[in-house]
């Protein structure tokens, strides 16, 4: 499967902890990407800079379903469902 275009619910909805470029601290669950463009695609895909964890992601039925709501939603759902409790209290969703 392939990424489905203007999306960008992989770069919206977890949180990243690993440096960003342009994003040190990398971003909050929730909180749009700096790299995202405003056509929802990822300016540095495939570059070096790129976070392993977001290579790490990989489109799948179960993950991006038939639109990018379904996307957002189950990637909210796993972050919560993953996230440590001591996190979960800092943050909004």
């Amino acid at each position: 499967m392939q990424c489905r275009e203007s999306c960008g619910a992989c770069c919206i909805a977890p949180s990243i902890n690993s440096p960003i470029p342009g994003m040190p601290n990398g971003k909050k669950a929730g909180e749009r990407c700096i790299q995202l463009n405003a056509h929802h695609q990822c300016k540095i895909f495939g570059k070096a800079e790129r976070p392993a964890f977001c290579a790490s992601l990989q489109p799948s039925l179960e993950m991006c379903g038939n639109n990018r709501s379904h996307a957002i939603t189950w990637l909210s759902t796993l972050e919560q469902l993953t996230a440590p409790a001591s996190y979960m209290k800092n943050t909004e969703y």
